[in-house]
C-alpha cells in the first residue's frame, strides 16, 4: 500500500497484509483510493482537498487522510478506536513525517460527542461493511458539529448507503465490492 499522488507519492505505508478481520481492518486499495481522489479533484463540485481540514472516520491505516495531506490538505484528524489500527496510523504518520499536521483521536466513530475544534471540510467514512456503522457515525458527526457547511463526505460501503439529511448526494461509483458515495453538506 502506497500513497498514490501528491507530494508523498510512492511512500510505502505500514503493511497490514490482507487486513485484520478481528480488528475490521480492510484497507482501501490503492486503485480505489486513486479513483476517490480523481472524483474529488475532477468532479463538478470543485476540489475540496487543498487547504482542507480532513476527518478520517474508521481511519484503519490512515491511508485516506494521509493521501489527502499529500494532495494539499492542511490537517487530518484520524478517528479510530482499535489498538492495532492506532499503531498502524502512528507508524504511517511517522513515515509521512506528518505529526505536525495530524491528530489521532481514540474515539468510537459512532459516538463522537461535541466537536471542540473547527469543523471539517472533507470527511472520509470507511466503516466495516454491512453493519450500519456508517449511518450511525455520520449521524454522530452531524449532531456533534464535526461537519462544516459545504463539506464533502466520501463514504465507502459494500452497498449504497442511506444518506441522511441534510447531506445531499452528488456522485456514486462502484469499484469491485466497494461503492463510493460522495455527498455535500449544504452551505458555504
Amino acid at each position: 500500500m502506497r500513497i498514490v499522488g501528491g507530494t508523498l507519492r510512492g511512500l510505502k505505508l505500514a503493511d497490514v497484509g490482507t487486513g485484520d478481520a478481528a480488528a475490521h481492518l480492510r484497507p482501501t486499495t490503492d486503485r480505489v483510493r486513486e479513483a476517490i481522489f480523481n472524483l474529488l479533484v475532477n468532479g463538478s463540485h470543485g476540489n475540496p482537498v487543498p487547504g482542507a481540514r480532513v476527518l478520517d472516520l474508521f481511519a484503519g491505516t490512515g491511508a485516506l487522510g494521509l493521501e489527502a495531506l499529500s494532495r494539499g490538505a492542511a490537517w487530518t484528524s484520524f478517528v479510530e478506536d482499535g489498538a492495532r489500527a492506532q499503531a498502524l496510523i502512528r507508524s504511517n504518520i511517522a513515515k509521512a513525517r506528518a505529526a505536525d499536521a495530524t491528530a489521532l483521536l481514540r474515539h468510537d466513530a459512532t459516538r463522537l460527542g461535541a466537536n471542540r475544534e473547527a469543523a471539517y471540510g472533507l470527511v472520509f467514512l470507511d466503516p466495516p461493511y454491512a453493519q450500519g456503522l456508517g449511518e450511525r457515525a455520520i449521524a454522530s458527526a452531524l449532531a456533534g458539529g464535526w461537519v462544516a457547511p459545504g463539506a464533502v463526505v466520501v463514504w465507502e460501503e459494500r452497498r449504497p448507503p442511506l444518506i441522511p439529511s441534510p447531506l445531499i448526494p452528488i456522485d456514486q461509483r462502484r469499484y469491485g465490492d466497494t461503492v463510493v458515495t460522495l455527498a455535500r453538506m449544504p452551505g458555504a
